[in-house]
């Protein structure tokens, strides 16, 4: 299932999804995302309303599809390099660790989100 039409709206899911990796949405990791959030979207006059709105409409999903939609939208996103690819599974980290650790529930979606990212690479060549 693939929710998202443009890469940025997609970038910020995930970073949702990380954030919310261990049920809980610490200020520290929301700041990180608002952050990011200027260079995903530079022209966002609010970057917080979207936050909230993105954030509400991940909550609204069922959790056992939510890894469906990653794969999936990775699979649209083809077109985007590997190295873009790469940077956002960099950011994942940042945003897991910003509340100063690394519980093992982000551990394990960080690393499920590094296996869709390789797998797509290989599909890619």
């Amino acid at each position: 299932m693939v929710i998202h039409n443009n890469f940025q709206d997609f970038v910020l899911f995930l970073y949702i999804h990380m954030a919310l990796a261990d049920n809980y949405l610490h200020p520290s990791e929301e700041e990180v995302i608002l952050g990011k959030m200027a260079k995903l979207f530079p022209t966002e006059t609010n970057p917080k309303q979207k936050f909230d709105a993105a954030l509400l409409h991940y909550k609204t999903l069922p959790h056992n599809e939510v890894m469906d939609i990653i794969r999936d939208t990775f699979k649209q996103f083809d077109h985007v390099k590997f190295a873009q690819k790469y940077k956002v599974y960099t950011d994942m980290y940042d945003v897991i660790n910003a509340d100063g650790k690394v519980e093992e529930s982000e551990k394990n979606a960080l690393d499920l989100l590094k296996e869709i990212i390789d797998l797509n690479a290989e599909v890619k060549h």
